[in-house]
Parts: structure tokens; sequence; C-alpha cells
């Protein structure tokens, strides 16, 4: 079964959607192999409305960019340098294309998680790819640790039903910890690194 975190050939099916989120009015370009390919999807959107976007400076690292919304959304505020990176090639293709649709200025390129990454963040935000099973998630999540400067902050969003409390609880033995809101069932957590 082909899954939007693998590179397995999927007939294309671009659309152009329009996103609100908070004051910026944005177009994005979909596509089958994708996530989401329909659209914003709750939790990113919930991830987005919830943190200080506005107000995110330095380096940052979008993991998993898919199409884009994420990097794109904070790369609006003009504040920050940010980096999108995902295994997926056509995600990787959209999010340059989004990227320009957007008029941000951005650096993407491909990464299976950290392999071509050798800098360290101020921010690093995901809407990670759950379905790859607690072992690789749990990798990704610890590794992005140690990818950040000092206190800098990991954001992610994770559903309740998909072991949220449980790695909050994980990531607390290494981080400092937040819950910063729930919301039908999707976490936005804060881990700040010590």
């Amino acid at each position: 079964m082909a899954h939007y975190f693998t590179n397995d050939y999927i007939e294309s099916n671009e659309k152009q959607i329009n996103v609100k989120v908070s004051n910026l009015d944005l177009k994005f370009i979909t596509d089958n192999g994708t996530f989401s390919k329909k659209g914003l999807d709750f939790g990113t959107r919930t991830l987005l409305e919830n943190i200080d976007f506005e107000n995110i400076e330095g380096d940052v690292l979008d993991l998993g960019c898919g199409w884009g919304p994420i990097g794109i959304t904070i790369a609006k505020n003009k504040k920050s340098k940010i980096d999108m990176v995902d295994i997926n090639e056509r995600a990787i293709n959209l999010a340059k294309k989004n990227a320009k649709l957007n008029d941000v200025n951005v650096n993407i390129y491909q990464s299976n998680a950290f392999e071509n990454i050798e800098k360290k963040y101020d921010y690093i935000v995901t809407n990670p790819p759950i379905r790859v099973g607690k072992e690789i998630l749990y990798n990704l999540l610890f590794s992005s640790l140690n990818h950040l400067k000092e206190k800098g902050k990991l954001y992610l969003v994770v559903n309740k039903n998909q072991g949220a409390k449980t790695l909050m609880k994980d990531l607390s033995v290494k981080a400092k910890t937040t819950l910063i809101v729930k919301n039908k069932g999707f976490y936005i957590i804060s881990a700040e690194n010590r």
C-alpha cells in the first residue's frame, strides 16, 4: 500500500486550494500521494492556529513538510530562515511550486528524517507521520531534540487516539514538554530543549 512518506508511484491529480490561516490567505497545489491531498487537515490547522508563528524567529525546520503548509505559513512573517524537508519527491516538488505561488523564500530539499540535515534549529515544527509506527516516530521526534539549539523548541501535533499522552510523557524525559492546547482530540505540544 502506498503512503505519503514513500516514493511509490501514484497517478498524479494536482488541484489548487485556497487556505485561510489566521489573517493569511494562501494558495496551495495538492496531489495524490501527499498528506493531506484534500486540503489543509484539521491537525495541521490546529497546530498553525495555536503556535505563535508570527513571532517565530531564527532558523526553522518544517520536518516532513508535505506540500508545504507549515513552512510556507511561517515564512510569510519574514522573520525566519525556513528549511523544509520531506522524503516524498512529489511532496518536495509541490512544496517548491507552493513557495513560488505564495511568494516566500524557503529552502526545500529531500531528506529521510535528518539524513541530509547538518545544522541545528531554533524551532522544528511538524505534523509527524504517525503511520510509520512508534519506533520510527520516536526516533524522528527524539532526533529532533538533538537538532535544536539550546532553548530551541519542537512544536508538533498528535491525535489523542494515536498516543499523544504517552508521547508527551516520554518526551518530557528529555525536554520541557508543554501541552499548548487540546482541540477535538488533537494535542498541540511543545518540547523545549533543556
